[in-house]
């Protein structure tokens, strides 16, 4: 590892404390910071972990230049701050989402061309528009919606969707926010030279993960079950046939690795990054997992509207990343769910008030 200093912002989320952790673990030598404003709720639930791993923990807000004006020494930031919700900002004023997912990663590129530090950022395939998505041609099956081949568009085949499909369109404040970002990243790359590199994520997931309606479904699948407690089918029908593909985080930080290694090449690329067409799953075959692993079982009713901002299939293309760095997806969907289940059976009490 020739990093020694590693801000990671969004540094107590799910996916910033468990890069952080994971980091400290297999490079003990190297220095881990996590930042974080805490205000999702349950955040400060990741403290302890950091703590014990061997990560500093500072509490600041990428929004304040001021709160990253302490930082003199990173060689690497990591960012992974984010208002994380695809609905954010449709019912109110979209300025925290902006604020923190385009402001913050401005504030962050700034410290990093300060320091010199290398930047990687953890972007969204939520930046493809929902338009030509939901309009890509598809069939009705059992237990899920599947494309079909009577599409012929750039950068959609039967893998999924690829980093040259159309940009034309709406993508939700949140995907907007994280776009924007991106581009703002490769001005920084190409008028001051910051090697930088973005990812951009399907559905992560895996242990550690606090979950909300609108960010976090799988989580939220398994913690429902585990408790016993009502979800939804919502949209498209009611029926639970929408579908994803889902990321181990250990896959993720896997990738990360691998990137890490040939900073030397980082020219602001982007990838597109998560579980593949192998790792896809609708709510309905969701649901069927999740009775398996916890062997419980929930009501399920149907709200047959659609927002407009869902999306009826995503699954991620990974044929760039595998090529530039050898990386594929290890960890299949039923050993996340396990995996998921027995962070939640370890920390049932804690974690019931957060995932109920």
């Amino acid at each position: 590892m020739q990093f020694r200093n590693i801000l990671i912002t969004g540094g107590a989320g799910f996916v910033g404390s468990n890069l952080a952790i994971m980091l400290k673990r297999d490079f003990s030598d190297i220095n881990v910071t996590a930042l974080d404003n805490l205000k999702r709720r349950g955040g400060e639930l990741n403290l302890s972990a950091l703590r014990q791993s061997g990560v500093r923990f500072e509490h600041g807000d990428v929004r304040c230049v001021e709160d990253l004006e302490s930082f003199a020494d990173v060689d690497l930031l990591i960012d992974c701050s984010a208002e994380p919700s695809v609905s954010a900002g449709l019912d109110g004023s979209p300025g925290y989402i902006l604020q923190t997912n385009l402001g913050g990663t401005l504030n962050c590129l700034e410290l990093a061309r300060r320091c010199n530090a290398a930047f990687l950022f953890l972007s969204t395939s939520r930046v493809y528009p929902i338009a030509l998505l939901n309009g890509l041609a598809c069939v009705e099956q059992q237990t899920r919606f599947r494309w079909t081949a009577e599409t012929r568009l750039r950068g959609f085949s039967g893998k999924g969707i690829a980093e040259d499909f159309p940009m034309d369109g709406a993508r939700s404040l949140y995907g907007a926010s994280k776009l924007a970002a991106e581009q703002v990243l490769c001005e920084y790359a190409y008028s001051y030279g910051v090697k930088a590199l973005t990812n951009r994520c399907g559905v992560l997931a895996g242990p550690g993960q606090l979950s909300r309606t609108d960010q976090g479904v799988v989580t939220l699948w398994v913690a429902r079950h585990y408790y016993r407690t009502p979800l939804r089918y919502i949209g498209f029908g009611g029926a639970g046939k929408q579908v994803r593909d889902v990321l181990h985080v250990r896959d993720l930080f896997d990738l990360i690795v691998c990137q890490l290694r040939s900073v030397e090449s980082w020219n602001a690329a982007v990838y597109n990054v998560g579980g593949g067409l192998d790792r896809s799953v609708s709510l309905q075959e969701l649901t069927t997992l999740c009775q398996s692993v916890t062997g419980k079982h929930v009501e399920i009713s149907p709200e047959p509207r659609t927002s407009d901002v869902d999306i009826r299939i995503y699954i991620t293309d990974n044929a760039r990343v595998q090529k530039a760095y050898d990386w594929r997806p290890r960890l299949g969907v039923e050993q996340l769910l396990d995996d998921i289940h027995r962070w939640i059976d370890a920390n049932a009490e804690d974690l019931r008030p957060v995932l109920t």
